[in-house]
């Protein structure tokens, strides 16, 4: 079993439970005792358990995730200028990771006068990547459908055969302590990994994105450029980070 599947594994026991023991994963993900603590280390860096003697409990509750289909429409002007912001960033030739979510998908609207490649893990990006006749690779996996993302191991696996110019990134939430946050491992865990395929990495989040944590991590702010509407961005952000909002 890879790292990311145990992972995924470890977080659905706790989740289940409340509790997990460290022998009992050694016999469920059939793995040595180091490696288990290694996976344990890795998930209360975190944030999301906290270790107990012999075992872990789940370290916060999981937000309600707000599926795609509700999204659209909210904050519509914020998402628009956000996209104008984003596709001043894009050259001709670009090889681009654009992420699923309803911010990267107004992005397109500006790309389909560019000569560029597009790899992404967002059904609802396919309809207009089409109509616009650019050059598009998706991601296998599992469908998310309250998201319409694309994710899983398989999702993990497909972008090592990439490598990016840009990535254009959504985010749940940002703040200062725990970063860039999503609701669900499953994608923060993509998300991951196609930002360390990317030479240059933005983050698209309107005004409601700010202070706002959830329970799984994406990256460090640092790991980033900002693309927002959001005018009065808080001191501690900026000095970890560039800000785009203008």
């Amino acid at each position: 079993m890879i790292f990311q599947e145990r992972i995924l594994k470890i977080m659905s026991l706790i989740e289940k439970e409340g509790i997990i023991l460290n022998v009992n994963l050694v016999k469920i993900l059939k793995a040595s005792e180091a490696t288990v603590r290694r996976d344990l280390d890795y998930l209360e860096k975190e944030n999301k358990i906290r270790r107990v003697r012999g075992g872990a409990v789940l370290a916060k509750t999981v937000k309600e995730e707000i599926g795609i289909d509700l999204k659209e429409g909210k904050e519509t002007q914020a998402k628009k200028k956000i996209a104008r912001l984003a596709s001043k960033f894009i050259d001709e030739g670009d090889s681009i990771y654009l992420d699923a979510g309803t911010t990267t998908n107004e992005l397109i609207e500006h790309l389909k006068d560019k000569k560029i490649k597009v790899v992404t893990n967002g059904l609802m990006h396919l309809e207009k990547l089409m109509k616009y006749d650019i050059e598009t690779y998706l991601l296998g996996g599992k469908v998310k459908r309250k998201t319409k993302a694309i994710v899983g191991i398989k999702a993990i696996e497909d972008l090592d055969d990439f490598s990016f110019n840009k990535a254009f990134m959504g985010a749940n939430g940002v703040d200062e302590l725990n970063g860039y946050t999503t609701h669900d491992m499953e994608e923060a865990l993509v998300k991951k990994k196609a930002m360390k395929k990317a030479s240059k990495v933005y983050v698209l989040v309107d005004n409601t994105k700010f202070g706002i944590s959830y329970f799984s991590n994406i990256a460090k702010l640092d790991e980033a450029t900002i693309i927002t509407d959001k005018k009065n961005i808080n001191e501690k952000i900026l000095k970890l980070t560039e800000v785009i909002n203008d």
